[in-house]
């Protein structure tokens, strides 16, 4: 007979938005949860071991919808392109317990050359950390955003692809090794040297053959989006989520709505460069456009909120500081402080809308029966003060599918 879990006298957040039960159960089985609510509607069976957290809250393990698990060791991109893959991969290792620390229980990779390999180390038991997702490489065109232009182009870390059969055989490759869904930039980018983030990338041919060949292996397709025209370009191609979002427009909020496509601001990055990017070698250029694109990135996100636009949270933080692993929680006090989010909004953005980013809300996200048992205990109730959630003292116990990490 297999061993039920007992989380016993909690307030519970289960990640749907709905009102916190106090003096709450949550029974765990099997590594998933079987029932979760009020202790006066969840019976305990006899035989479950029982958790006392009394005066604690629980909540669902946080989903951070943009990470880069790839052991950068700064934000220049053309130093990490000259770097060994081994030291990345040494240093990308280091990161799993610092997002287990923080809460975080699964992240989507949105570009990294090693995260396939950490995502099937942890799959065999040989490190512990989050569950991840990983699109391998990103997809650019040539002098596109991940096309890295400071160096010479056969250093790319990234795949450059043009023209429809190119595209179509990058995104092949992709899969081939070991991706789980497809990155594409379809505009330029901060930190790219050579162009600007309102200019648009790949063809509509090229993007649609791309979501067509992700679309046949039952994936989909994440877009580097700033510019208003390259996110509206995006999302007619059929890609399902928007990364960044800076200069969505009227009709791109409307197109968004349409196809029920999810928006992952990463407000922190930013943030982050703005505030302390010149300390740790972030290149003029970056800060320069960081600065200029942070206000109305933050004014879009209001409206683009108001107009019931699905957002989810990610950071687009790595290994290196300013931007290192560990504080991924800065983005829900942004989405809060900055956008006008409720602080369980926020959590939402970090639990169910951000596993439907990742098109996994049938498997992870919120407290319910069926679902992994990702679950967070903490000393402290978030909704008084979703900051809370920065400080890791703060959170007490971490369970992975019933596994505790912390």
């Amino acid at each position: 007979m297999s061993q039920i879990t007992a989380f016993v006298g909690a307030l519970l957040i289960d990640g749907q938005g709905g009102e916190p039960v106090s003096d709450s159960v949550v029974l765990v089985e099997n590594g998933k949860f079987i029932a979760a609510g009020a202790k006066a509607t969840v019976p305990i069976p006899e035989n479950a071991e029982l958790v006392d957290v009394t005066g604690k809250t629980v909540m669902p393990g946080l989903i951070d919808a943009h990470v880069h698990v790839h052991g950068a060791k700064n934000l220049n991109m053309a130093a990490v392109a000259l770097e060994a893959n081994e030291l990345q991969m040494g240093r990308a290792l280091q990161d799993l317990p610092k997002l287990i620390n923080a809460g975080f229980t699964t992240v989507r990779d949105v570009g990294s050359h090693v995260a396939v390999y950490i995502r099937d180390l942890i799959k065999e038991g040989v490190v512990k950390g989050p569950r991840i997702k990983t699109s391998r490489h990103m997809l650019s065109q040539t002098g596109g955003h991940a096309d890295i232009h400071m160096i010479p182009t056969e250093l790319n870390i990234f795949t450059v692809c043009d023209g429809v059969p190119e595209v179509i055989k990058a995104t092949r490759t992709q899969f081939r090794e070991g991706a789980d869904f497809i990155k594409v930039c379809s505009t330029g980018g901060v930190l790219s040297e050579k162009d600007d983030p309102r200019w648009s990338q790949f063809r509509m041919d090229e993007l649609k053959a791309i979501v067509y060949e992700a679309e046949a292996v039952q994936s989909y397709v994440a877009a580097h989006a700033q510019g208003a025209q390259g996110i509206k370009n995006a999302l007619e191609a059929g890609v399902r989520t928007i990364e960044h979002g800076i200069y969505i427009d009227e009709e791109g909020i409307g197109m968004m709505l349409d196809q029920k496509a999810v928006l992952v601001p990463t407000l922190a990055i930013v943030h982050r460069i703005i505030k302390e990017g010149h300390k740790y070698g972030v290149p003029e250029f970056g800060i320069r456009k960081a600065k200029s694109v942070y206000q109305e990135h933050i004014e879009n996100m209001i409206i683009a909120r108001k107009a019931g636009v699905t957002i989810a949270v990610g950071t687009d933080f790595c290994t290196c500081a300013p931007v290192e692993h560990g504080g991924n929680a800065l983005e829900l006090r942004l989405l809060v402080e900055d956008v006008g989010f409720t602080s369980m909004e926020a959590i939402v953005a970090a639990t169910r809308d951000a596993a439907r980013a990742m098109q996994m809300e049938a498997e992870i996200g919120t407290i319910e029966p069926g679902k992994a048992a990702d679950l967070l205990v903490l000393n402290v109730n978030p909704l008084t003060d979703i900051g809370l959630l920065e400080n890791t003292e703060n959170i007490e116990q971490v369970y992975l599918s019933g596994e505790r990490l912390k």
